[in-house]
């Protein structure tokens, strides 16, 4: 190698090493914001259940204490958790990449009050979906 091929190799290498330093900053900014609207996300999810809890406890003439709606939005989330796992596992099992109305009957395939509900609005939104496309699909008579 001559001087100048030295030279070029050295800054492809000082290239490289920065276009892999920017990648790795783009990376934990992605994964900060991501953490940042996750957090958002979780607290939101969270005041919404406890809203629901307090709403339900004072329909049954009921308080509940702080403590025990921040443990019952906890168990919650931490549900709501486990079920989106299941529910993408479900959809890559069928070599699919986004999750549909299937999945998420079978999901609750231990719960079976849920997996009826769940079915029976499934078939209420086939129905309205059929009729929105019949709507749709007529010819317009001249």
């Amino acid at each position: 190698m001559e001087v100048g091929e030295d030279a070029i190799a050295s800054v492809k290498t000082d290239n490289s090493e920065r276009a892999d330093l920017l990648m790795d900053r783009f990376r934990l900014s992605v994964i900060a914001i991501s953490e940042a609207e996750a957090d958002l996300l979780m607290d939101r999810f969270r005041l919404s259940v406890i809203a629901i809890s307090e709403a339900e406890a004072e329909k049954l003439g009921m308080e509940i204490s702080k403590p025990v709606a921040m443990c019952i939005a906890d168990l919650a989330f931490k549900f709501t958790e486990l079920l989106a796992k299941d529910v993408e596992l479900f959809a890559q099992h069928a070599g699919r990449k986004s999750v549909n109305m299937e999945d998420v009957i079978l999901s609750a395939h231990r719960n079976e009050h849920l997996h009826g509900l769940l079915k029976s609005f499934s078939h209420e939104l086939k129905g309205k979906e059929s009729t929105t496309i019949k709507k749709r699909r007529r010819p317009s008579l001249k």
